[in-house]
């Protein structure tokens, strides 16, 4: 049987690629290249958010089994993820 924290984490991540494909599929409908760029610029918000999150649950779902120093030592890693993407 599976545990809770996979099926969250996988379940994201399928919500993800569906939008990743929706969005797609919506930037060749609208054939402008502003509304694509649009609709691109919309994205940015969700792979952070889904990176975070599924993070999250995965450290929640394995919490008995790691210690509070190295969540956050990974915590720290994604903030440094996130300030070099961002500059």
């Amino acid at each position: 049987m599976l545990e809770k924290a996979i099926i969250g984490m996988a379940t994201l991540r399928m919500m993800s690629g569906t939008i990743e494909i929706l969005a797609a599929l919506l930037i060749l409908k609208l054939n402008q290249v502003e509304k694509a760029l649009l609709v691109n610029s919309s994205l940015a918000i969700v792979g952070p958010l889904v990176l975070l999150t599924t993070t999250t649950i995965g450290l929640l779902g394995m919490s008995d089994r790691i210690s509070l120093a190295k969540i956050l030592w990974i915590f720290a890693g994604i903030a440094c993820i996130f300030i070099g993407v961002r500059k």
